[in-house]
């Protein structure tokens, strides 16, 4: 009959916790593969949710900004401007706001079982990830009718992708945290999520803000991360036209590098927590 040890040994989940991470893996596809299985199962139109949401942003956009305020479009037309700033917004924003209550909403796998906590909440990047490239679908069907052909600089489209779910690992592992402890968070959240789509070159061109507030308010607009990957996304896209300026984008990586830090400290350090107060 074979025999087992069982080992208890103060620290060793802390000391072995990145190991766990590579090691639970598993669990972390079963939970990614529920939770898009969940999103699309008992919906009428299933995926389609994921074009819709951005079409349909884009289309107000262009009426609002583009027809009623005139706001410049950089020599391209203007629904392509919206669209290829909104794949890696929404990209940002599901990420983030899914991850926000995902501690929330598996409370029963927390208070019963030991696993890296942190594995839930990146499960929303890979289910926010699908639903770029579902939407993703319609910036080459826009490209295509307006005539716009990609260029060699669509081949670092991953790098900024990769900066896009940076982006949101950080902020969204701090509000996690954050939600199992104070509750008003998930309310916070949409809010928050709300004002950065107005507060990020969207429906604009960050060039714009450069031209009319000067290069120092430029500086200090780069400080939001999501600017220098939503000009990344635009000279992927759609070319010279929204040349990178690399210096904000390293000013957007460097504040997305510290939150992400921020993020994973605050989080590992209320970890040990969130089966009390959940």
């Amino acid at each position: 009959m074979a025999s087992f040890r069982l080992i208890i040994e103060s620290g060793r989940t802390e000391r072995h916790y990145w190991r766990d991470l590579w090691r639970y893996r598993e669990l972390f596809y079963l939970l990614a593969w529920r939770d898009l299985l969940v999103r699309y199962k008992q919906t009428v139109i299933g995926v389609a949710w994921s074009v819709l949401r951005p079409f349909t942003t884009m289309v107000v956009f262009t009426l609002v900004f583009g027809k009623l305020g005139r706001f410049p479009s950089d020599g391209v037309p203007y629904p392509l401007l919206v669209y290829a700033a909104l794949l890696p917004w929404q990209l940002f924003a599901n990420a983030l706001s899914d991850s926000g209550n995902s501690l929330v909403g598996n409370a029963h796998l927390i208070s019963k079982v030991y696993f890296p906590r942190m594995i839930i909440p990146a499960t929303a990047l890979i289910v926010s990830l699908v639903d770029f490239l579902v939407s993703f679908g319609i910036m080459a069907g826009l490209m295509a009718w307006y005539g716009f052909a990609p260029t060699p600089a669509l081949l670092l489209l991953p790098l900024f992708i990769v900066a896009a779910m940076l982006c949101a690992l950080g902020p969204g592992l701090l509000i996690t945290a954050l939600t199992v402890q104070y509750r008003d968070f998930r309310y916070i959240t949409p809010f928050l999520v709300q004002i950065g789509l107005f507060a990020s070159p969207v429906g604009y061109s960050s060039a714009l803000v450069r031209e009319r507030f000067g290069e120092l308010a430029y500086h200090l607009y780069c400080l939001n991360p999501m600017v220098g990957v939503i000009d990344g996304f635009r000279w992927a896209l759609l070319g010279p036209a929204f040349a990178v300026n690399w210096t904000g984008f390293a000013v957007s990586f460097g504040i997305s590098a510290i939150l992400l830090v921020a993020g994973i400290w605050y989080f590992r350090r209320m970890e040990r927590r969130f089966a009390d107060v959940i």
